[in-house]
């Protein structure tokens, strides 16, 4: 039995000091190496159409316990980023106490931000108080729990990759067969799209909308390889990994909706075109050919990998505003303008990558317990044996 399950929680504003990460329930005995975290942080910040905070911030993750000589002590993991841009902020915007001089509070609610709901359900009047908690950049602490979970299921031949697949109009056609080698050089494309033909016709979307003071959102895909069977459970709602994988993406910013495999496709074609079906041989064990249901079945692992696809609307601070009401007079007014991104899509895939990373280590931990790291070795060597 494991003394805690494995959890973690963000803290930290925008423009405050830091941005914090706290994971409890990590197995002692986990190598890490600040890539395994670092990596996927300058991975976030890559991508066509990205602000000006890129060029002011470097992530890196400070660890700040449970973590010696390169492993994990069984402890809380606390993950600390610092936010350069602070220094910029802090006499005044974000200070902690008193500012040294006076603040005039933001009434110009964004639509499609948290501006407006969190103004009316935390009573303020200053919509500063809510963006900056509500801003992506809390995604940044995100990636950095989802560093540390991907080492964990590295360990056990779990590999998770990303890719756009849309971006406004311009789409590549679905594929359920992308093995780990398709995706070398995914980071180098501009747009971290795999069809250079339509990474070409992505940016200048990305452009166009630049020109135009407008926004652009689109679809990526997360995969995970090497997945072991059995990860998740049939027996409860809450148990089943596509409920939970999804449940991880949709409470990442700006995402509004999640599918799996051949997704909602699947309500346009009949049951015998629909399922994979399945084939056994000495070499490959349990298989099937294709994978429209992405990789689960009853909430479960199957073997197949994991396929889940996000949207991501298109970004709510625009350069040229929206209407929107001014809450000090209620008259209309152009809502906020705040400095941001014009597409952010190639990033949201990264931050994927970290939901259903940390979603698959839960499963992984839940399914073969052990407070130590060769404790859950051992444990996912017996299953494995006993499955082949």
């Amino acid at each position: 039995m494991r003394d805690v399950p494995l959890t973690y929680r963000t803290a930290g504003e925008s423009h405050g000091p830091a941005l914090i990460a706290l994971i409890e329930g990590l197995p002692a005995g986990l190598h890490l190496t600040p890539d395994d975290i670092d990596g996927d942080l300058a991975r976030r910040q890559l991508g066509y159409g990205r602000g000006g905070r890129m060029k002011i911030e470097t992530d890196r993750a400070n660890v700040r316990s449970g973590i010696r000589h390169g492993q994990t002590l069984g402890s809380p993991v606390a993950l600390e980023i610092v936010n350069r841009d602070f220094q910029n902020w802090e006499a005044d915007r974000m200070a902690i106490w008193e500012p040294t001089s006076p603040v005039e509070p933001i009434t110009l609610p964004r639509p499609g931000h948290a501006d407006l709901a969190g103004m009316q359900k935390y009573g303020t009047n200053d919509l500063r108080n809510i963006l900056e908690r509500a801003s992506a950049r809390e995604t940044a602490a995100r990636v950095a729990a989802g560093g540390v979970a991907k080492a964990l299921l590295r360990r056990f031949g779990i590999e998770i990759r990303s890719h756009v697949v849309r971006i406004g109009d311009v789409a590549v056609a679905d594929r359920d067969n992308l093995t780990l080698d398709d995706f070398e050089g995914v980071d180098e494309s501009p747009v971290r799209c795999l069809d250079a033909e339509a990474a070409v016709g992505m940016k200048a979307a990305i452009k166009a909308a630049g020109q135009r003071h407008d926004t652009m959102g689109g679809v990526f895909e997360v995969w995970a390889f090497g997945l072991i069977p059995g990860l998740g459970s049939h027996v409860s709602g809450e148990t089943r990994l596509d409920g939970r994988i999804g449940g991880a993406m949709l409470s990442i910013q700006a995402i509004k909706g999640v599918e799996f495999g051949a997704g909602f496709r699947l309500g346009e074609i009949p049951g015998s075109q629909a399922h994979d079906e399945i084939f056994w041989n000495e070499e490959r064990g349990y298989h099937r050919l294709t994978n429209r249901a992405g990789g689960l079945e009853g909430g479960m692992t199957h073997g197949a990998p994991l396929i889940v696809r996000a949207v991501m609307k298109p970004i709510s601070t625009l350069s040229r505003p929206l209407a929107s009401v001014d809450i000090a007079t209620k008259e209309p007014r152009k809502a906020h303008k705040e400095r941001s991104d014009i597409c952010a899509v190639p990033a949201a895939a990264v931050v994927g990558e970290a939901a259903v990373a940390f979603v698959l280590a839960q499963a992984l931990l839940e399914k073969f317990g052990g407070d130590t790291i060769d404790q859950v070795a051992a444990a996912v060597e017996r299953y494995r044996a006993d499955i082949a």
